[in-house]
């Protein structure tokens, strides 16, 4: 992928179509006069349900639009994507291949804490120190489930996620999508309900960054449904997973441009029934500051700074952690931004990249808000020149 603008990237896609503005805009039912502000670089970004729709339009991936590329650079820790590639498309998974003995399991409260561990500096930013573990970690998982059958089923699945989730994540979607998969698979062989049902919530996140929104937020219906807890007997982890299914409905939910209110609401009346934040294995956890959180990404993706900033401000300090906390600035930025207040969002977004430069370089959401920050500033400050540095624009 070429690292210039949108506007260069879709001005190059559509020659390659051979079409004409008009045609592209009569396609993707979007404004002709906003693709040629783009190919004009007028304006260098666009809301998510448009470049959507000119991505499908165009036959492509939304990341061959929004520049989805690997942005690891050197921070990789020794680790390879194409290990990671491999060891999901490993020949010796086909049925009737006898995979060669990979050696002894390991021993099984020893592997799901280092399944923890990488799940924390997943969590924390440590792309590249993720990268490096995962083919051995999932190697050795699927040893020891080979060897222990059903015991060990949770400990492979939560390492396929993670794989999952760090391919979504710097932007190799199908890989993302593979691994999910399989997370849903084995989680599927073994006795836990719960975590087979809140695995489709990474298979959704995948969908959602390709594009395919409808899906994605059916997916996640359809599990929530099926977990809906159905009296107060029910237990913390089955709200817990329940909720999460509920929240993870709300992003593909914003970007068809609906209201995704009723998730919102669902999600809040389970979070009041809590006692406390509950851990929802290794996907982060369910608590009210969550539901805060979607709410706040939900309504500044609409261009609704009021509601957006509202929510925001039930979030108290230490509500959220690592990139979560991350995430949820950009979305503050992002509303402050369409509110008026610039130096705000300015100030957040500074903070967001502070949590980890690696996670921050992989973000959209920074990229949209930085670029239309520039298009608002005659002369640039030192700040926006340095968040725009750190995010290759």
């Amino acid at each position: 992928m070429d690292a210039g603008t949108i506007g260069d990237r879709l001005r190059r896609l559509r020659g390659d179509r051979g079409l004409t503005q008009e045609e592209l805009a009569e396609a993707a039912e979007v404004r002709r006069d906003l693709i040629s502000m783009l190919e004009r670089n007028k304006r260098t970004s666009a809301r998510l349900s448009t470049i959507s729709a000119l991505a499908r339009a165009l036959d492509v991936e939304i990341g061959e639009l929004v520049d989805r590329r690997d942005h690891l650079k050197a921070d990789r820790d020794g680790g390879s994507v194409l290990a990671v590639r491999d060891m999901l498309l490993d020949p010796n998974l086909l049925p009737g291949i006898k995979a060669s003995d990979g050696g002894a399991p390991t021993p099984l409260p020893q592997l799901k804490r280092t399944v923890g561990d990488a799940w924390r500096a997943y969590w924390s930013g440590k792309f590249g120190e993720v990268l490096a573990q995962l083919p051995r970690l999932v190697g050795e998982a699927r040893i020891t489930h080979s060897s222990l059958g059903a015991p060990a089923v949770p400990a492979l699945a939560l390492a396929y996620d993670l794989a999952s989730s760090l391919m979504t994540q710097i932007g190799r979607n199908d890989l993302g999508a593979i691994a999910a998969e399989r997370a849903i698979t084995t989680a599927h062989g073994g006795d836990d309900r719960l975590l087979w049902a809140i695995l489709h919530a990474s298979y959704s996140w995948t969908l959602f960054h390709q594009g395919r929104y409808q899906q994605a937020e059916r997916l996640t219906c359809v599990m929530a449904d099926q977990v809906e807890p159905k009296s107060f007997r029910a237990g913390d982890l089955e709200i817990g997973v329940w909720g999460k299914l509920l929240l993870t409905a709300v992003a593909p939910s914003a970007a068809l441009e609906r209201d995704p209110a009723e998730y919102l609401d669902l999600a809040r009346a389970g979070a009041g029934r809590l006692n406390r934040e509950v851990q929802v294995y290794h996907h982060s956890s369910f608590a009210p500051a969550l539901v805060d959180m979607q709410a706040t990404y939900a309504y500044s993706t609409l261009r609704k700074p009021t509601p957006a900033l509202k929510a925001a401000r039930h979030i108290e300090p230490g509500d959220l952690k690592g990139i979560t906390w991350g995430a949820h600035l950009m979305d503050v930025a992002k509303a402050h931004l369409d509110a008026g207040h610039r130096k705000t969002a300015v100030r957040a977004l500074l903070e967001a990249r502070d949590v980890s430069p690696v996670w921050w370089r992989h973000q959209r959401v920074a990229k949209q808000a930085v670029a239309e920050i520039r298009e608002q500033e005659s002369r640039l400050s030192p700040e926006v020149k340095s968040l725009a540095r750190s995010l290759d624009l």
